[in-house]
């Protein structure tokens, strides 16, 4: 059973991954801690459940799925780092 999902294993990873950027820039940006953590449990568990219904139907588009997912995470990852330098740089003239 396991190995339908091994095609996906590099967004499983990064999916986590790109959960916890979005994470960060919600608190660099000052959002509720408690409403942020309930949107980030239950975008995982919606994500699951698309993963665990959609895998078979899906399993002969993986190549491109996983390009255009770690594509998505890359961005975000270089939009958050940018973020986060910009929120520390205004912080620090702020002082």
């Amino acid at each position: 059973m396991l190995e339908e999902y091994l095609p996906f294993i590099g967004l499983i990873i990064f999916g986590n991954i790109e959960n916890l950027i979005l994470a960060s820039q919600g608190v660099v940006k000052g959002v509720n801690i408690k409403i942020l953590s309930g949107l980030s449990i239950l975008a995982v568990i919606v994500w699951l459940i698309i993963g665990t219904v959609a895998t078979e139907a899906a399993i002969q588009y993986a190549n491109y799925i996983e390009f255009i997912g770690g594509l998505a995470i890359f961005i975000l990852g270089v939009k958050a780092i940018y973020d986060a330098v910009k929120h520390i740089r205004s912080v620090k003239s702020g002082e």
